[in-house]
């Protein structure tokens, strides 16, 4: 397993309810990927939504988020938490 921060730009902004009910949808469809989507964040103005997710490669990480959503990320890299 590796640790990735994906990175969403939704044109014109987004809204923190729909953010929370798009995570909801990763939690319900990740097990079945051995994904498992630990915190996200969101500036509403820029319309940027970053989710840091453990998944045994990025490939897979975005397939949670099409099969629970379709929001898919623009960009995913793969990190290491610091301490």
């Amino acid at each position: 397993m590796a640790l990735f921060m994906d990175v969403h730009t939704v044109e014109g902004g987004v809204g923190i309810d729909d953010v929370v009910k798009a995570h909801q949808a990763d939690l319900a469809t990740q097990a079945g990927y051995d994904v498992q989507y630990l915190r996200y964040w969101v500036d509403e103005s820029d319309g940027k939504i970053f989710c840091l997710v453990d998944a045994p490669d990025a490939e897979t990480a975005i397939t949670v988020h099409r099969e629970a959503h379709g929001l898919v990320a623009q960009e995913i890299y793969p990190v290491k938490e610091g301490v």
